[in-house]
């Protein structure tokens, strides 16, 4: 089986103010058992993280092990202040404060630095991107000064221009990608960075009843083409479900999104070959600093 990419242990796929409430006093380690569990009930031996405020993501990373399970973590994302990302993690102002940030990771135990260069899609107004992403200047600076202390990036980036700075700045993965034009797509398909798309977050929320289904279906059918797109061009592809997101559990998550890659792209041992090969790329530059 592959490895699941893209997950949060703090989340449960169903409630996020409920996951954050759980662990918020302290860490619930039967939480983080109960959902390791789930992996390795579904033969998932590797899992890398994006991060929480929490403390999970590090008593996650001691308890893999104990189920068999391949684990790394940036303990927690980074974002700029008045952008997304409190989420997952922590905020700057300038570029002493990113650094900073970056050394607290490297202390924690950060197998590599995770960044937010953008929002998310709005799915209650069509998809459309929560905020404007970083400026070009801030992306190459934040990557470079991650890659000069030694770690992989792993970028949570919408949107094709910011894709394609993320992209020409030398990022190693990224994270989501909605909206990506041709430009982006050619970049990402010449570049080594390797794409994890979490479809499964668009369209394992057709039919929940939480949103316009209209709405997801025209969304699920651009992210597709794209997708295709990518695969066409040879770029690295790799499965991660962005599981503990609303309607993607930990562990189904990621075979959900198997089966949304096979219907797109075709079943077979090309695929597999591909997504295999993405996700040794991943494991080769996330599994701790260079």
């Amino acid at each position: 089986m592959f490895g699941e990419c893209h997950a949060h242990l703090f989340m449960n796929g169903i409630n996020y103010k409920e996951a954050v409430a759980l662990h918020k006093e302290s860490v619930q380690e039967k939480d983080i058992r109960e959902k390791f569990q789930q992996y390795k009930d579904k033969g998932i031996s590797f899992v890398r993280e994006g991060g929480d405020v929490l403390g999970v993501s590090s008593a996650a990373a001691r308890i893999a092990p104990e189920y068999g399970i391949t684990y790394c973590s940036p303990v927690f994302a980074i974002h700029r202040n008045g952008h997304y990302g409190g989420i997952v993690g922590y905020g700057f102002d300038n570029r002493k404060e990113y650094y900073g940030l970056v050394k607290k990771a490297e202390e924690a135990g950060a197998d590599f630095i995770k960044v937010m260069f953008s929002g998310i899609m709005d799915f209650g107004h069509g998809g459309h991107l929560t905020e404007e992403p970083l400026e070009r200047e801030d992306i190459f600076e934040m990557i470079h000064i991650a890659h000069e202390e030694g770690f992989a990036v792993m970028a949570h980036v919408n949107g094709p221009k910011a894709v394609l700075d993320a992209v020409e700045a030398g990022v190693d993965s990224v994270e989501h990608g909605n909206f990506m034009d041709e430009d982006a797509l050619h970049a990402l398909s010449e570049s080594h960075a390797v794409w994890v798309p979490t479809y499964v977050t668009i369209t394992n929320l057709i039919g929940s009843g939480r949103f316009d289904d209209e709405a997801l279906e025209r969304l699920k059918e651009q992210q597709g083409r794209k997708i295709k797109k990518a695969y066409e061009l040879g770029a690295k592809l790799a499965l991660g479900s962005d599981a503990g997101a609303f309607c993607v559990p930990h562990g189904q998550g990621l075979l959900d999104e198997y089966c949304e890659f096979k219907r797109l792209l075709g079943e077979g041992q090309d695929l597999d070959m591909r997504l295999q090969e993405g996700e040794e790329e991943i494991k080769k530059r996330f599994m701790g600093r260079k």
